[in-house]
């Protein structure tokens, strides 16, 4: 078993993996930038280490952090998610360095990471894809002419992408023309490659994911689905776990699609392969994220398992405690990304003072975060700040149990993504499983809402109203 573990990350996934690490008896060194000289990850760790005043580049300096992990003894990496986590020359300079990388090797990074690589795979191994090119895109022209081939709308994407970025939809000729500069200047800024691609527009689809696990000793099995069509501009908000939508022979059908892909990249350790699920009911593969994801805390809920000490076993060359059959669901979990955005206001970043901080509580309600009363967001990092993860016996369960747990949450000081989530869990195709991907964009309405003031923040208020008549 590894011994002693750096964590390439921050915020709450680094606080995760802390746990993780404090319930298998592994000593957690923590890394931080000035910016985070005050963050929970650094006060909770076993270790914490500077990594210099830059906000950001000491987190993607992948020779700065395999040096750190050699000069604290440590015996491997978790590199958590975003950052360097897909990054496939940080993983050979961990094998390079005798540094264990908990994760995937750099050959399976590099090949997932590159879609049109990972497409080539997926068809040989007679995983369905989307249609579209054969390789990256020559040109413009080469563009147009698939386009007028398969038909519109299409999909321009960065052959190195991920996490939403670098994706343009085309309606015609004249939006590809508009575009394809775009994406290769995107492509070039946000992932070092100019290289894009094109594929068939599936309209309207509902996004579905499945969680796997695969050790060195050929053991692949998966943990179920997830729904994350809940989205805005390809970022998700809400994810489900199961899929409500879902039929049983669906379910059956996805979660294998899943465990061929796996075995058929030769993976090992925790990944997800997303599909897009078109009106008709087909599955297409769209692509393999080769780490831990956002969303790992829903299929944990249903699942009883917990995935980043799975991780951390696998990386250990332990094979896997589970076969596919001792892997059971039971309920509905559902997870709500806590963004530091006002809703009302075009999801505009709202970074300051946490003045107070509740965390709601009860059976089947679980928080992932760093943040505390009187904690600094800084301006520098992705804005989500908190994960709600709410888990009911039945989807309606779920749903009561969630517009509660999102009532006695309580951020104060700062605009939060909270009070918007309650509108789409009150609406109808909400409750009868009825989304797509389109659905945040096709009910603009639901970012006007009125914001009341919770519970808790009246109590304080009176509270302190009392304390300064009584002259306390």
């Amino acid at each position: 078993m590894l011994q002693k573990i750096l964590i390439a990350n921050r915020g709450e996934i680094a606080v995760r993996i802390i746990r993780a690490c404090a319930e298998m008896g592994i000593i957690s060194v923590a890394v931080y930038s000035e910016a985070d000289r005050h963050a929970l990850h650094v006060k909770k760790a076993d270790e914490a280490h500077s990594l210099g005043d830059d906000p950001l580049a000491g987190y993607l300096n992948p020779h700065k952090l395999v040096n750190l992990a050699l000069e604290t003894g440590c015996d491997a990496i978790h590199p958590g998610y975003g950052f360097l986590s897909e990054n496939a020359q940080f993983a050979e300079i961990c094998a390079r360095r005798g540094i264990q990388f908990i994760g995937p090797d750099a050959d399976t990074i590099r090949r997932m990471g590159d879609k049109t690589e990972a497409r080539a795979l997926m068809q040989s191994a007679r995983v369905p894809v989307v249609p579209g090119s054969e390789g990256n895109l020559k040109d413009v022209d080469e563009a147009l002419a698939l386009a007028g081939k398969i038909g519109y709308p299409v999909m321009l994407k960065a052959t190195s992408g991920g996490g939403g970025r670098g994706i343009r939809r085309c309606n015609d000729e004249a939006e590809l023309k508009r575009n394809y500069e775009r994406v290769v200047s995107e492509a070039t800024k946000a992932f070092g490659s100019a290289k894009v691609f094109l594929e068939k527009c599936i309209v309207n689809p509902r996004h579905i994911e499945v969680q796997i696990l695969a050790d060195r000793h050929g053991n692949a099995i998966h943990l179920f689905e997830r729904d994350c069509s809940i989205q805005r501009r390809n970022q998700k908000l809400i994810e489900i776990a199961p899929s409500p939508q879902l039929s049983e022979e669906q379910r059956r059908t996805v979660c294998e699609l899943a465990v061929k892909a796996t075995r058929a990249a030769g993976y090992e350790n925790a990944g997800t392969v997303e599909f897009l699920l078109d009106a008709e009911g087909h599955f297409y593969f769209m692509e393999m994220n080769t780490r831990i994801q956002v969303e790992h805390t829903i299929t944990e809920s249903i699942t009883g398992v917990d995935i980043v000490e799975e991780q951390i076993r696998i990386a250990s060359g332990l094979p896997l405690r589970y076969s596919q059959d001792q892997v059971q669901k039971r309920g509905f979990a559902v997870q709500f990304r806590i963004n530091a955005e006002d809703p009302r206001n075009e999801f505009l970043p709202s970074f300051g003072r946490i003045t107070r901080y509740y965390a709601p509580g009860g059976p089947g309600v679980r928080t992932d975060t760093a943040i505390y009363t009187g904690y600094d967001i800084p301006p520098y990092y992705d804005s989500m700040i908190a994960k709600l993860i709410v888990w009911g016996l039945t989807f309606e369960d779920a749903i009561a149990r969630s517009l509660r747990a999102l009532d006695d949450m309580d951020i104060s000081g700062i605009k939060t993504t909270r009070p918007y989530y309650r509108q789409i869990l009150n609406h109808p195709d909400f409750h009868a499983a009825r989304f797509d991907t389109s659905f945040v964009e096709a009910h603009p309405e639901l970012s006007r809402y009125s914001e009341k003031r919770s519970k808790s923040h009246i109590a304080t208020a009176l509270a302190a109203a009392i304390a300064a008549h009584a002259g306390l």
